[in-house]
Formats: C-alpha cells, structure tokens, sequence
C-alpha cells in the first residue's frame, strides 16, 4: 500500500515536505506522531493523527508514537490563546500507560515484525537535559528570528491575550525540533507526522537537524484540522469531548456521537476513522444516495470506529439499546442492559425520586406515579391511558388499573422506565 496514495484518497493529506513521498519509496520508513498526555484517555480529536500512524504501519512503516511527556509539562501554544496547566511524573506515568492501552487497539506494538510501533517518551530524554546543555548545544543553531516566524508564535503574540507567550511556551517549538533530532539519531527517523497547526514546529524539527547533523532527508507531514460540514468544531458536543475511555463516554454514546453525524460528515468521516477500501466507501455512498432514510454510511462507520475503539460486543450492545426506544418488544433488552446504557439511553427524560420502601408490591402504580412521582395529573387520566393501552412500565404494556409496584420492576435494582404513549418515557429512581 502507497502511505501518500493511500493518505491522499481519504482526505487525510494536508501538507508534504518535498521528497517525502520519494523517501517512503526507498523501502520502510520510520516516523513519529506526537501525543499530548495530558488526560488518560485519548478522545477522538486526536484519532485522526492515530489513524495516520495506522495507515502508516499497514503501508509496511514503523511508526512511533511519541508522549509529550516533557512539551507536556510546558504546553504547546499553538492556536491556543492560553497557557495550559502542567503536569507531574506520576500522572504522567499513568496517563502514558492508558493512553498506550487504546493505542494498542490500532497499532501493532508486540509482534517481532520489524515494523512493530514502539512507544517513546520525550521526558525520558529531555530529564536528564540541563538546561545549560540545551541553550549550548541546541539553542544556538535555531535564531529568535525564525522562531518568531512561525505562525503559532505570531498568532499567540498579537491575539487578544494580555498575558502574552511566556518564555516556557516559546521555547516549545525548539523542544520539539529537538524530539525529532534526538529520534533522528536513535531511531533512524525520517518523518514527523502532525495537524496542520503543528507546521511550524514541525518544519523547525528538520531545520534543526540540518544545521547539526548537515542531512536533508528529515521530512515533515501534515493531515488537515478535521471540522464539521456546517464549521462547528469536530469531536465537542455539549458535554465536551468524546472520549475513548468507556468510564469517560460509555460505549452507547460513542457509537450515537458518529451515528448522529450529518450526511456530508458521514462521507468524510468513514474514509478517515475506518480501514474499509476505496470500493467499500464507494459502495455505501452510493447506497446512501438511493436510500438516504437508511443512513448505511452512518451506521457502516459507527460500527467500524466503536468496534474498534471498544468490541464488536460493545457495537452490537449499542445497537440493542438504541433499538428500546423504538420497539414495543424491547423488554427483555432492557433489562439486560448496563446501568450507565441506561442511564444515557434516558438522558434528558423527566426524572423523579421515589422510596424504595413504595416498591413493595402493596403500592399502587396509580399512587406511585400521582402522588410519589407526577408521571400523570391525576389517577383518573392514569386509569384512562391504562385501559386505552397506552401506558408501559420498562416496555411492557400495563393493563391493570390495579397494579401494584413491585421489586421486580426495578431495572438495575433501583430503576424503572414508565412509558405515556409512543415518546413520553420518565425515569423513576427508587433510594
């Protein structure tokens, strides 16, 4: 498989230096993707970069991904109009170690392959670093002028700001040069690999390695910031980001994130966060152009990128949950369901507390859901929708006016999903 070709056709192309695509044709290439360690987690702002390392290890590369674990400790100021918060080496430490287990899910690190990933750390070489050392021996081959060039730099000192580039910040760009020099010399590594709002460290990487090591075979590439078909910001919905930790965004909402993607994204999406072939996507875009009611590429890249970041168990069980609002013979699921599936499969629904001690099998349902917790006005307008056959308790239909609420009803031991017509759903919590 051709990296640039295959890069190109999915829209992941952004920037090349010149010759790269003639380096990675001399045979297997290495390169690096920075990651910010930041968080333990990574969440789908930082796929696309993932997927590039994919790409690049399928096309018969070795790809390394590299923690900023020291430029973390800094903060990259790149398109950012603050400074952001640093971190210790514990934290460091664990968020490396869980951020390597997702990467795990799409890079092979264990195999004897000689293109196997490996996992670096840039405070692993930059600890040891004095700081002496480091303005005599790499500072004094990169000037002030060419760093205040650089667009971020530019960008962060006439923005809005009072607060201006701090010199930590400022000396980001050359700590970053100096993670491809170091890799350069160690791991024989020819490319570094970035979003296009990386350029301009990036390209000081190569600068620095020519003026020190004299070679012009350090090359620099680039994919393109990933945004939204009506411009809004990719990855961020109103409770932040999507993250591939299942503690931090369920499986459930992981696979409704690129379910609900527009048509256009959908399109655009499917090429860069799955490893289906050019004839696979122009398949199911022409399918989607027959029948777009049947959202085929929604429902094709949902299942790839959540049976990927999670199981295809996770996808299947997502499917299940997304199914209950829609099915009159959805009960069973229900029940089998995990407690946080359920819990954002009713986001949003009207919610009361009731006492667990009501739960008895001796209240009535049209006490419960009067006057404990206001489902209905009154016991009348209950009794009304009972016999009318348009009242459920956790997807079954209820037909006596009588009925008691037992302990049996209870999902997850302490939930019940009372269901007014075909969309009124409310959620009782029982404590």
């Amino acid at each position: 498989m051709d990296f640039i070709e295959e890069l190109t056709w999915r829209g992941m192309l952004h920037t090349a230096m010149p010759g790269t695509e003639d380096m990675l044709k001399e045979g297997m290439a290495t390169a690096y993707l920075g990651i910010d360690p930041t968080a333990d987690s990574l969440h789908i702002g930082h796929l696309v970069g993932v997927m590039m390392l994919k790409h690049f290890q399928r096309s018969g590369h070795k790809p390394l991904a590299l923690i900023g674990g020291a430029t973390g400790m800094i903060g990259d100021p790149s398109m950012k109009s603050q400074e952001r918060k640093l971190i210790d080496e514990t934290t460091l430490r664990h968020n490396q170690e869980a951020i390597k287990a997702q990467l795990a899910k799409f890079l092979d690190f264990d195999s004897d392959a000689p293109n196997a990933a490996e996992l670096v750390n840039n405070y692993d070489w930059m600890r040891e670093f004095s700081f002496l050392e480091f303005i005599r021996d790499i500072g004094k081959h990169i000037t002030v002028n060419y760093m205040m060039a650089k667009d971020s730099v530019k960008k962060r000192l006439s923005g809005e700001s009072r607060e201006g580039m701090s010199f930590t910040e400022f000396s980001y760009q050359l700590l970053q040069g100096y993670d491809f020099l170091h890799l350069y010399r160690t791991k024989g590594c020819r490319l570094q690999m970035g979003g296009s709002d990386q350029w301009g460290n990036m390209t000081t990487g190569s600068e620095l390695i020519r003026r020190i090591e004299g070679a012009t075979d350090a090359f620099a590439l680039t994919c393109p910031l990933i945004t939204k078909a009506d411009g809004g910001k990719f990855g961020k919905t109103e409770s932040g980001n999507v993250w591939l930790d299942p503690k931090r965004t369920s499986p459930y909402k992981f696979y409704q994130f690129w379910l609900n993607v527009s048509d256009d994204d959908a399109e655009k999406y499917i090429k860069i966060f799955t490893e289906l072939t050019r004839e696979e996507v122009a398949d199911l875009v022409a399918q989607q152009a027959a029948d777009p009611a049947q959202r085929p590429l929604q429902k094709r890249l949902a299942k790839e990128i959540t049976s990927m970041v999670h199981s295809e168990a996770e996808w299947q069980a997502a499917v299940e949950a997304s199914q209950i609002l829609f099915s009159n013979k959805a009960a069973d699921a229900l029940r089998h369901i995990d407690e946080q599936t359920l819990l954002d499969l009713f986001e949003g629904v009207p919610t009361f507390e009731v006492s667990l001690d009501d739960i008895n099998g001796e209240t009535r349902l049209a006490d419960l859901l009067t006057e404990k917790a206001p489902v209905f006005p009154s016991k009348a307008e209950m009794r009304k929708m009972v016999q009318g056959g348009g009242f459920s308790i956790n997807k079954e239909k209820v037909s006596d006016p009588q009925a008691t609420a037992s302990a049996s009803m209870l999902l997850n031991g302490r939930y019940i999903i009372a269901q007014k017509g075909k969309k009124n759903y409310y959620l009782l919590i029982a404590k």
